[in-house]
């Protein structure tokens, strides 16, 4: 029997990633196609060949046949429409971040526990090969001790649309910290195994897209959603420092920036025997020594769709219960420490955890 599940929120990322993994699933049907732009629904059941279109997500929720959901809709709903289905008896994928603010993620993982249903947040990159293969070369002791972690997601001038939902803080929660920064540290906790944070000292900086109307730039990611008559009032760059249990964090961020470079995108693990260069998205380089050589070798391994990876691991666990590394009781540790950040900017004092 097919695992029937319905998708909330037909916009960028479902139609990406979430339902064509789920399409190629021979497991899954997707029964529903939420949105409340009607015609958004609409075109996604006449695109995928299947589904109701319903612009309520409650219509979902009342449905007994849908065992799992996954909600792809813009940051300011995904708490209370997650809370809202676990409490209706559904498993739940939540796109990232999985809520606005670290309390937002606390009340999420309540209701998780409440209900006892799977709460699973789109940290995607848990699924990605190149990451499992840092986290082994991790955790078999090829580094050593990782003592020091450097983590850049930095762009010239590529602030998604402005004006939109992006830049808006009460929809958004934030900006290139929450939007692309939360995937660079979920990686650097899943492969130095989720070391508690203990310290955090950040600020962030709303400097390049203040002025909309004259922002120059060449291209913008979800620029159907740019609106130069709306709001912008998120951090366009970060920078921080984060004391953890295990390695130090350094963070330095940003949509847009007066600075151009090809590799601004990238993790860097510091170990006492190795360390680790991963170009975000694509491959890593080793470095270490042998028989008194400096070494440096790049893996090449096929490598699958991690999307796929995340949704079939998603149904595989609503099956079986096993628990996956995506878990909203992880997650929530980046949360908080995305939390510290933007509150020790706002106080510019350093956070103690």
């Amino acid at each position: 029997m097919k695992t029937v599940v319905a998708v909330i929120g037909c916009g960028t990322i479902a139609n990406a990633a979430h339902i064509p993994a789920y399409m190629k699933n021979e497991e899954a049907e997707i029964k529903y196609f939420c949105d409340i732009i009607p015609e958004r629904a609409q075109a996604a059941v006449e695109k995928y060949g299947c589904g109701t279109a319903v612009t309520d997500y409650h219509d979902v929720l009342k449905d007994p046949e849908v065992k799992a959901v996954s909600i792809c809709t813009p940051n300011y709903m995904h708490a209370q429409i997650a809370i809202d289905a676990l409490h209706a008896g559904k498993h739940v994928l939540c796109e990232k971040p999985a809520g606005r603010t670290y309390d937002e993620v606390i009340r999420m993982q309540q209701a998780k526990k409440e209900t006892g249903k799977l709460l699973y947040i789109g940290v995607v990159n848990r699924f990605n090969d190149s990451v499992r293969r840092i986290k082994k070369y991790i955790d078999d002791g090829k580094l050593g001790e990782i003592y020091h972690v450097y983590v850049s997601f930095r762009a010239h001038r590529s602030i998604p649309g402005l004006g939109g939902a992006f830049t808006t803080k009460a929809i958004a929660g934030g900006g290139a910290l929450i939007d692309w920064g939360v995937h660079y540290l979920d990686i650097v906790m899943y492969c130095t195994g989720d070391p508690k944070p203990l310290t955090v000292s950040g600020e962030t900086f709303c400097k390049l897209g203040r002025d909309m109307a004259n922002y120059v730039y060449t291209g913008m990611w979800a620029e159907n959603t740019k609106d130069l008559n709306g709001t912008y009032d998120v951090d366009d760059s970060v920078t921080a420092l984060i004391r953890t249990e295990g390695p130090v964090i350094t963070v330095n961020g940003a949509w847009a920036e007066n600075v151009k470079n090809k590799d601004h995108q990238y993790i860097e693990f510091m170990g006492d025997k190795g360390g680790i260069h991963l170009t975000y998205g694509g491959d890593f380089t080793f470095y270490g020594t042998e028989d008194g050589a400096l070494t440096e070798v790049t893996p090449e391994f096929v490598k699958t769709n991690m999307f796929e990876n995340e949704i079939n691991s998603f149904l595989r666990s609503v099956n079986t219960g096993e628990k996956l590394p995506s878990d909203v009781d992880t997650v929530a540790i980046t949360a908080k420490m995305m939390q510290a950040i933007y509150d020790s900017a706002e106080t510019h004092r350093e956070i103690i955890l």
